[in-house]
């Protein structure tokens, strides 16, 4: 297994083990339940029974119909409510559930709690309210608290009792509680139960409540997390002032504000919602909202059977451990800067994607562990790819500041993939210089000397060399090896070659007086340049090595730099260079050239300068003789060349011209070379 791929899986492997910990210690639980409330609030929406649960509230506007209508205070005498049972029984709802506890006898004598208790039975579908001292977490409550006897005889009573999660939000309702060896149902649930005709006893088993063939999950300490529909008006809602008002009229013969048939066949749940009635509870979907908004929402997800599940630790563990692995792996893929930052900007926001399709799918999966787990995979792989890569950097910079550009190596640390250890084929333009006469200069020459003139002279040719984008092989002596295309690949390597050949020359043109007056001669320089095939890379020991090239392409050019002198040209280069390079040099042809080695001939051409330039008139003539011998006119060919006694290479195919008549050979332009 790659490195980088055993690197990525342990970071991952370590980031999901982190994640866990933190998951199971309890530590992001906080976060958690923040990013559950961020889902409820994006995702929450009417169910398709939230329009059969109506709330009748007890809201600021009855408390001031009240007092400034009726002189009522607070607490309103129990014969009130009678009114609004009245008229829900009137309008044929199926259960009315009251979310009051009247554990106290009214002040205003026993009649007062009788007439409640009367209004009450005559509904037939009374749901009354008790309370039930349980601690949080736990099932079975350590005691009661009833209402009054008159109405503790009537209907169903329920447990109002709940506690929110730690940081005060409910989440989650308690739907039944264990008390004295009896499973009671909360209001919702026994609003619930009434309204559906349900008379069998529940039962909590495997993490279900059964209501005969119902099934609803659960906890174990009975508690439901509910699937909040909304804000807390997602519910029909009227207030109890409206609906009192609306008996009141009815039993007048008058036209009611509400018409009762809204009530037909729902359930109806009344609670408070005045402030100063205290009885205002935070929820995912709003920091205040009445209490009685708990009990609905537990009605509305049994009629719909749409309560949320908590995804299984086993599923939830597994998923966070793929995705770490995953993102381990990838960010440690040897991808560059920019796949990096795109691997990060998809991977952070995946944990958040994947809880929204979980809630879609009722389930609650933990969205902080899983964030947890990606951006700590990340971070380690952050991390290890700057150790690498430092590392990496640090070898490019020392393996190749001698032969390449600073610009090159730059472009090799941004994206190292170009740059390839070891031995691969490609073509390359690959250019050979050499210094005539060099070795009975440097006889001539102070130790010392020689090596001043020559460090200046390599310097010239290489900044040229590295400015063009090549890559310095080495130096052997006065010779320069260079070649193009490799380490990073470049179109354009044949054009390039060329144009560094062509400046290379002008530039040792342009310090030849000064390097005369330091040696007593002119320097010349003599260079071969051809376009092929080679295996280039790292090649030596692991100890030491060189980036170099083997083939017969760099041998060809080798030997076309060697040929110039048989052509006393100064810059030669190849059919296969030109070919590439046409648009961008000036040529003369010189016919073709059989090397020492070698079997084909090779066509070749002097390079003289780039293109754009204005050809010399001596270079016209030369190509017309030129043309002359290729059509077999030795003699016209001859006289051509004569003309040009002042370009060496003229005077050359003169004197070549001149062995081939006098041999009585045929001569059309085609030397074959027995020295290198």
């Amino acid at each position: 297994m790659p490195s980088a791929r055993r690197h990525g899986l342990m970071i991952g492997a370590g980031a999901a083990a982190l994640a866990l910990i933190l998951w199971f210690s309890h530590a992001l639980d906080g976060w958690e339940r923040t990013s559950w409330d961020w889902r409820v609030r994006l995702l929450a929406k009417p169910g398709p029974d939230t329009e059969h649960v109506v709330l009748v509230l007890l809201d600021q506007a009855s408390l001031d119909w009240g007092q400034q209508e009726n002189g009522l205070s607070w607490p309103w005498p129990r014969e009130v409510y009678g009114p609004i049972l009245d008229f829900c029984a009137r309008g044929g709802a199926r259960a009315v559930a009251f979310d009051v506890l009247f554990t106290e006898p009214s002040t205003y004598g026993v009649w007062d709690d009788e007439a409640l208790a009367a209004a009450a039975a005559r509904s037939g579908v009374f749901i009354g309210a008790r309370f039930l001292n349980v601690r949080p977490g736990e099932l079975v409550a350590s005691g009661v608290t009833d209402p009054i006897p008159e109405l503790a005889a009537v209907g169903l009573l329920a447990n109002v009792s709940d506690a929110p999660d730690p940081d005060g939000i409910m989440r989650s309702a308690g739907l039944v509680r264990s008390f004295d060896g009896a499973l009671i149902p909360s209001l919702g649930l026994g609003a619930w139960l009434v309204g559906a005709g349900i008379d069998a006893d529940p039962v909590m088993e495997d993490g279900e409540l059964r209501f005969g063939d119902h099934r609803v999950p659960i906890a174990p300490d009975g508690t439901a997390l509910l699937r909040y529909r909304g804000s807390p008006d997602v519910f029909p809602t009227f207030s109890a002032a409206s609906v009192i008002q609306s008996e009141l009229r009815l039993l007048e013969g008058e036209e009611p504000t509400i018409d009762p048939d809204v009530f037909r066949d729902k359930i109806v749940l009344f609670g408070f919602s005045a402030p100063g009635l205290l009885d205002l509870r935070p929820t995912p979907t709003s920091r205040v909202s009445p209490g009685i908004v708990v009990h609905a929402t537990v009605v509305d997800n049994l009629l719909s059977d749409s309560f949320m599940r908590t995804a299984p630790n086993a599923a939830a563990g597994l998923g966070i451990l793929v995705l770490a692995l995953a993102v381990g792996v990838m960010i440690t893929a040897g991808v560059r800067t920019r796949g990096t930052v795109l691997i990060a900007l998809v991977t952070l926001p995946l944990p958040a994607l994947l809880g929204c399709a979980a809630y879609a799918a009722g389930l609650w999966w933990p969205v902080l562990p899983a964030t947890a787990a990606v951006a700590t995979a990340l971070f380690g792989g952050l991390a290890r790819n700057f150790a690498v890569e430092g590392k990496q950097r640090r070898f490019i910079k020392s393996a190749f500041k001698h032969y390449l550009s600073p610009d090159v190596i730059e472009r090799i640390l941004v994206d190292p993939d170009a740059l390839r250890l070891g031995g691969e084929r490609r073509e390359l333009t690959i250019m050979f210089s050499d210094l005539a006469g060099f070795t009975s200069l440097s006889e001539g020459l102070d130790p010392i000397e020689l090596t001043s003139l020559l460090n200046d002279y390599l310097t010239d040719m290489t900044d040229i060399i590295l400015e063009e984008g090549g890559t310095l092989d080495k130096y052997e002596g006065d010779a320069i090896i260079a070649f193009w295309n490799a380490p990073l690949e470049q179109p354009d390597h044949a054009a390039r070659a060329c144009r560094a050949a062509v400046r290379c020359q002008r530039k040792l043109a342009e310090r030849r007086p000064a390097f005369r007056e330091r040696c007593g001669r002119d320097l010349t320089m003599r260079m071969g340049l051809h376009t092929g095939h080679v295996v280039v890379g790292n090649m030596g020991s692991h100890q030491r090595f060189d980036y170099t090239v083997l083939g017969d392409a760099a041998n060809l050019a080798s030997r076309l730099e060697g040929a110039n002198k048989a052509f006393a040209s100064d810059t030669m280069i190849s059919g296969a260079t030109l070919a590439q390079a046409c648009d961008s040099v000036m040529v003369r042809d010189l016919g073709t050239v059989r090397v020492v080695g070698r079997g084909e001939p090779v066509a070749v051409h002097q390079l003289i300068g780039l293109a754009g330039e204005e050809r010399p008139a001596a270079i016209r003539n030369f190509d017309a003789g030129l043309a002359r011998l290729r059509a077999g006119e030795i003699e016209a060919a001859l006289a051509a060349f004569e003309d040009l006694s002042d370009d060496p290479v003229a005077v050359c195919f003169a004197d070549r011209c001149r062995a081939a008549r006098d041999a009585g050979e045929p001569f059309l332009g085609d030397w074959n070379l027995t020295s290198k």
